[in-house]
């Protein structure tokens, strides 16, 4: 009896681990870095280019934004990122935002999926945001607990909703074990 007991408590135990794992590594942190040459800021998700070859490039000021998801699932939409040539402007667009014919007539191209966010506000998350610097026709993503009023003064305007990113700290993995 005693030795089923035990049995019993490690498989729970196995599974409840294993579940916390899997939940973790679903996420993805999203950071925004700054392109000098060009004066404009890229939102780029863990893994989408590694940090050497954005360096080699001549990006700087890697900022840790918000956490996302890797895969889909209920109540996420897809983020993709977009490319505009002629600009050099990097945006990150919801899969509904805007249609795939808009963006191209509008002169983005090389559409590639970033991250799935949350379409919906729940505990410890924060409402994103893009905001447009008209005389360079770029953008910056925004989470909503930075200083804007920074951004507002350098000529970012437009402030446009897009999704929302959870937030984690340097304690979330103590967190995470509870």
């Amino acid at each position: 009896m005693k030795r089923t007991i035990i049995v019993f408590t490690t498989v729970l135990a196995a599974l409840f681990f294993a579940n916390k794992t899997f939940a973790q590594d679903d996420l993805v942190r999203v950071f925004r870095w700054y392109i000098p040459e060009d004066q404009q800021f890229c939102t780029v998700a863990d893994g989408e280019y590694q940090d050497g070859q954005l360096i080699n490039w001549g990006w700087q000021d890697k900022t840790l934004l918000f956490w996302c998801y890797r895969t889909p699932g209920p109540n996420r939409v897809a983020v993709n990122g977009w490319f505009n040539p002629v600009s050099r402007a990097h945006m990150s667009v919801c899969e509904d935002e805007y249609t795939d014919d808009q963006m191209l007539k509008n002169g983005y191209t090389q559409k590639h999926l970033q991250f799935y966010a949350l379409t919906r506000r729940g505990s410890n998350t924060v409402c994103v945001y893009r905001w447009l610097l008209l005389k360079r026709h770029s953008w910056i993503t925004i989470p909503d607990d930075i200083d804007t009023d920074v951004y507002l003064k350098k000529g970012y305007h437009h402030k446009t909703y897009q999704f929302y990113g959870i937030l984690r700290n340097v304690d979330a993995p103590i967190y995470d074990q509870l």
